[in-house]
């Protein structure tokens, strides 16, 4: 634990228990948003299924990036990320969402939601620092970032299967 970076937070103000049980909430949101992916990627079927599954192996990817820098900057407040995987559904503010179909675009359209959930997460987090942890808030931002670009991607490769369902 780093002490004196955790006296700097607290003096600024920020409750750093507070802190450290939103970016487990995070941390498990992002084991689970790991998981959705890789096992969507195995399982993606359909005309789309080659690039969708390219998409969903990197993404996937990258939300184990998300955990792993999120576990290391719970650790530097003092607080230990959760440790059993049987926690993270319970922990999780955005959950899970089980593939119902294996439709790779249905697929793409699960993960979309999920992506959402994690861009209101990860802002509410920046809302309630106020600028008074800058590590972390660097931290947050740049996670966001990811997952605003995520949004994205997710949204241009449903764009047609959208528009369809709009007429």
């Amino acid at each position: 634990m780093g002490i004196k970076g955790r006296e700097i937070v607290e003096r600024a103000g920020v409750d750093v228990n507070t802190l450290i049980k939103l970016l487990n909430q995070a941390y498990c949101d992002e084991w689970l948003a790991y998981y959705q992916y890789w096992v969507g990627a195995k399982i993606a079927q359909g005309f789309y299924s080659k690039a969708v599954t390219a998409e969903l192996e990197e993404h996937a990817q990258e939300e184990l990036e998300h955990a792993t820098k999120l576990a290391k900057r719970i650790v530097e407040l003092g607080g230990t990320p959760v440790l059993s995987p049987t926690e993270w559904l319970s922990e999780s503010t955005c959950g899970y969402l089980t593939p119902t179909d294996k439709d790779a675009l249905a697929i793409l359209k699960q993960n979309l939601q999920s992506e959402r959930c994690s861009i209101e997460v990860y802002n509410r987090i920046l809302e309630r620092l106020r600028g008074r942890d800058p590590i972390t808030d660097h931290l947050i931002r740049s996670i966001l970032a990811d997952e605003v670009e995520h949004e994205d991607e997710l949204e241009t490769f449903c764009q047609p299967k959208i528009k369809k369902e709009m007429k």
